[in-house]
């Protein structure tokens, strides 16, 4: 019996030039990202080089940003795989226009333009919120453990470093004190003008280590210093405030670091902390405000302090000037608790829900309320949190921490088995706080494209 098939000539060259639309569906992500970068303010790109004509001229911004979107919104964040991308992927290689910009270049683009691609985080923002996609009805406050790029194995505290000071010091003066009676028993041997031996590659390992651990060592001290001055002048304005004397004994002074004070070699920004699964990581602390009508990020801050209270009220500024708005509501889990947070009066017409004791969901208070018959007024802030939350109000206000700022942490990481964003790529406060705007800048447009275009965008 015969058979019929199609031609099949995987070789057969292309007797005219292919166009991209033949090939992409037409509603591939590439295209949404294209319209896309067409409505992003991108002056603070061009902005950046010469007006001149001297020189290879550059990748354009438009190509540049729109491949970095379209590779951030894939889960794809190193360099090499976004260069890939320009060679073997339709959508890629539609974006760059033909153009392949190795890895270098690309990886230069983003250290070029940190601060601008950092500031497309605000552009989002305005972007969903002029689709409808922002209603600041309720906002939930979390944080969330990223890895950096650095090994907790190469941290060390303050007590070790001392210690490890001492005995490469120790050995360091004994292979010294050796090459001095070797040299002086060549000296006898051969004559003072002989050359005399190498330095061995063991001391040059010992005083290098000496070096690094002095810099780490005097950085933690210059650190402890800074903090000291920094609380001596806040007792000092509250004495003036006060016109007097502070009650309760005076602080001692702590020129020195704790001892369990640590500092990573790799990553010096970077801070041990503890995760979410208890284990404890080499990383920082991840800030965000989640709106909760689409799960929008309305401001987000990324810090190497490991406690989540300090930044409540800086997250609460940023959502009211990200958005030209004060929330209605904003909850936040008992590690935001404190009274100065319970009582921010830096959104006055916002009202706030954060327990005070770390509970489950079905149990916002974990204590039992406080009798009714007791005013609200005369009961300590703690107690008038938990009264509010014991409420049908207050749990119910509460529980849109469930829906809103816990799943975009994991749309963020990723789900079980699917990639996402789960370590900080670059090194250093400032560009580490750089790469966490450009994600959660990139969730808000993903978010974007699938409300404005439907399911198109890959899930």
């Amino acid at each position: 019996m015969s058979t019929h098939f199609r031609a099949y000539c995987p070789d057969q060259p292309f007797l005219l030039p292919v166009s991209p639309q033949d090939w992409l569906p037409k509603d591939h992500v590439a295209y949404l990202v294209r319209d896309l970068v067409e409505e992003l303010d991108l002056g603070a790109f061009y902005r950046a080089y010469p007006s001149d004509t001297r020189g290879a001229p550059a990748f354009d911004p438009k190509m540049m940003v729109g491949l970095l979107l379209y590779a951030w919104a894939s889960d794809v964040y190193s360099t090499r795989q976004i260069a890939a991308l320009c060679e073997g992927d339709l959508g890629g290689r539609y974006l760059a226009a033909g153009s392949q910009p190795d890895f270098r270049t690309i990886n230069t683009f983003r250290l070029r333009h940190g601060d601008a691609l950092a500031d497309l985080f605000g552009q989002s923002v305005k972007l969903c919120q002029k689709a409808g996609m922002v209603s600041l009805g309720h906002v939930a406050i979390d944080g969330t453990k990223i890895d950096a790029n650095a090994s907790k194995r190469k941290a060390m505290s303050y007590a070790r470093m001392v210690e490890t000071e001492a005995k490469l010091r120790a050995e360091i003066e004994a292979y010294l004190a050796k090459s001095r009676e070797v040299d002086q028993e060549e000296d006898d041997l051969f004559g003072k003008d002989a050359r005399g031996p190498n330095i061995p590659e063991e001391l040059r390992h010992r005083e290098t280590r000496l070096a690094k651990i002095r810099e780490a060592r005097a950085a933690l001290e210059a650190e402890q210093k800074a903090a000291q001055e920094a609380k001596d002048a806040e007792r000092k304005a509250r004495q003036e405030q006060t016109r007097g004397e502070l009650r309760g004994r005076k602080p001692k002074q702590e020129d020195a670091p704790k001892p369990t004070a640590q500092r990573n070699f790799t990553d010096p920004d970077s801070r041990i902390m503890k995760a979410g699964n208890g284990n404890f990581i080499q990383g920082y602390n991840a800030q965000a405000a989640v709106d909760g009508g689409h799960q929008i990020i309305v401001a987000c801050d990324l810090t190497n302090q490991a406690a989540d209270a300090p930044h409540f009220v800086p997250m609460l500024t940023q959502v009211e000037q990200n958005t030209g708005q004060q929330p209605e509501q904003v909850a936040a889990d008992a590690g935001y608790f404190s009274n100065e947070n319970a009582t921010a009066s830096v959104c006055p017409n916002t009202e706030l829900f954060i327990p005070p004791d770390r509970t489950r969901h079905r149990n916002h208070t974990g204590k039992v309320p406080v009798p009714d018959e007791i005013p609200t007024d005369a009961l300590p802030i703690s107690d008038q949190m938990r009264r509010k939350l014991s409420t049908e109000s207050g749990r119910e206000a509460y529980s849109w921490r469930m829906k809103t700022v816990e799943p975009t942490f994991g749309q963020v990481k990723g789900c079980a088995g699917s990639p996402g964003f789960r370590q900080i790529m670059r090194r250093g406060l400032t560009k580490a706080k750089e790469e966490w705007h450009w994600i959660c800048a990139t969730h808000n447009l993903v978010k974007y494209l699938r409300y404005t275009c439907g399911s198109a965008v890959a899930q």
